[in-house]
């Protein structure tokens, strides 16, 4: 049975679950996942099924990621990464991309003093180029200030980020370091990722009926579990997280080894 220990320490930190509900006694909490990524999909089909524009969709995907991340705080998820914005999403129409730069923008925040309150770090992952506005930069950078001390969770949002690009990026800092290849290892590479102090994920859900990665975290994966889902981004709730956890309980990890 799942232990009340996560639900206390939010409470002492400040601001209260703004929807709390009971985690299934189903869930052990001596087994919740350290580290779950989460691909936030769906945003436009849910808002084309109901004759809305697209951005409409990505508005309501805004109370799906509170929700998932209260959750994640409430469950003792201690790291949290979302899939807000990738290098292939700078090929869909430029309305919608200049929509997306505003709306990360100001979701940072109206939401970051709030996180900041109940002791959630914030992260960022992906690259800083000149597609990026400066006033986003600016305020990826107050936020990961602001919150720069929080130890409660980590709400890591992988923005302008590609898996491969991760990777060309940490290979890169090998070669400026003049690192020879005799000792270019899996720890060398590790250690120059976008962010070496989070742990692998042990868990990634992608929601919305797509069964593919989409280069999301290509190096952090390859031993992670990954769950599937139907459901559409703006109708994801701590419920589906909770499920996705009770999966992940039911699976046995053995990182390519066998069972004694």
């Amino acid at each position: 049975m799942c232990s009340a220990s996560g639900v206390l320490r939010r409470y002492l930190v400040g601001v209260p679950d703004p929807r709390p509900i009971p985690i299934p006694a189903s869930i052990d909490s001596s087994r919740v996942p350290e580290h779950i990524a989460l691909v936030m999909d769906g945003n436009g089909r849910w808002a084309q099924q109901r004759g809305l524009p697209r951005t409409d969709g990505h508005s309501a995907g805004e109370e799906a990621l509170v929700d998932a991340a209260y959750g994640a705080l409430a469950v003792g998820v201690k790291h949290l990464t979302v899939y807000a914005f990738s290098t292939e999403n700078w090929r869909r129409p430029l309305d919608e991309v200049r929509f997306l730069m505003g709306f990360n923008e100001s979701l940072l925040r109206r939401r970051r003093d709030e996180l900041n309150e109940v002791g959630v770090r914030i992260t960022f992952s992906g690259r800083r180029d000149r597609r990026v506005p400066r006033s986003v930069l600016r305020n990826m950078d107050e936020a990961a200030e602001l919150t720069k001390n929080n130890r409660v969770m980590t709400l890591n949002l992988a923005f302008n980020y590609g898996g491969r690009a991760e990777i060309i990026d940490a290979v890169k800092s090998l070669v400026e370091d003049g690192i020879p290849a005799h000792k270019i290892t899996e720890k060398a590479i590790a250690s120059r990722l976008y962010h070496p102090e989070i742990p692998d994920p042990d868990l990634v859900i992608r929601p919305s009926g797509e069964y593919r990665i989409s280069n999301f975290l290509l190096w952090e994966i390859a031993y992670s579990e990954l769950v599937f889902n139907d459901i559409l981004w703006p109708d994801y709730r701590r419920e589906d997280l909770y499920a996705a956890i009770e999966e992940y309980q039911g699976r046995q990890r053995r990182f390519g080894g066998v069972e004694s």
